[in-house]
């Protein structure tokens, strides 16, 4: 069953046209990533779906139309987004960082808290810390939490790699594993590092120019010659 599904989405920043006509969906329970090469269009799609940008088209979560939501509503209705940009408080604490995400899920902080300590224990070792100190691969785990902190159904995640070592990215990996099998989350990633895409996701769907040019399994999408050279370096 689809929680996501976008239908001839375009989007657009004034009158420059950036996404042309996606139609996809995201099955429930899975990880599904978006990979492209920088300015393909991958974070205005993730800002779309949040009401970040003005857009044409549908799209519904669980079946209910969400395209004219404000922000705020969509998280109501079960939607966590994790940026690039981190958006984080910079002099403030890993836990107020954390506590900020969980203005529309007051009644779940504990056991949300909980999860994320399980799932990043340096953040419970550092929570009396300020984000500004903290490495890059510390400071995405904070933006993880908070978009965690609101109780979502559906968790968006913009390049969740981006700047990190391996070492990182494989504990990113593993805690988005986790999220789907331990949490029944469903996971949208956009990445472009497309072999971390390939070894998460069950379904992969390439970015080109706002166009969506190709889309498969990760055996499917690695196989083809063309993509391959392009997208994952093989």
């Amino acid at each position: 069953m689809a929680l996501l599904e976008i239908e001839n989405l375009s989007a657009f920043y004034g009158k420059a046209q950036a996404l042309h006509d996606l139609t996809f969906n995201v099955e429930e329970g899975s990880i599904i990533a978006m990979v492209g090469a920088n300015g393909a269009g991958k974070s205005t799609l993730l800002d779309s779906i949040m009401g970040l940008t003005q857009t044409k088209g549908d799209i519904r979560l669980d079946g209910t139309p969400i395209t004219a939501a404000k922000p705020q509503d969509i998280v109501v209705k079960g939607v966590g987004y994790a940026p690039e940009r981190f958006n984080l408080f910079p002099y403030m604490t890993v836990r107020d960082n954390l506590l900020v995400g969980a203005y529309t899920a007051r009644e779940d902080i504990e056991t949300n808290l909980d999860m994320i300590h399980k799932l990043f224990p340096r953040l419970e070792e550092r929570e009396n810390q300020e984000t500004v100190s903290q490495s890059g691969g510390e400071r995405q785990m904070v933006s993880l939490g908070r978009a965690l902190m609101s109780s979502p159904r559906l968790l968006l995640v913009d390049e969740p790699t981006i700047g990190l070592a391996p070492k990182v990215c494989l504990e990113i990996a593993d805690v988005l594993k986790r999220l789907r099998d331990e949490f029944s989350l469903t996971v949208l990633i956009t990445e472009q590092n497309a072999n971390f895409a390939l070894s998460l996701a069950e379904q992969i769907m390439v970015l080109e120019s706002g166009h969506l040019v190709a889309s498969g399994t990760s055996d499917e999408l690695s196989s083809d010659e063309r993509l391959a050279a392009a997208y994952f370096g093989h």
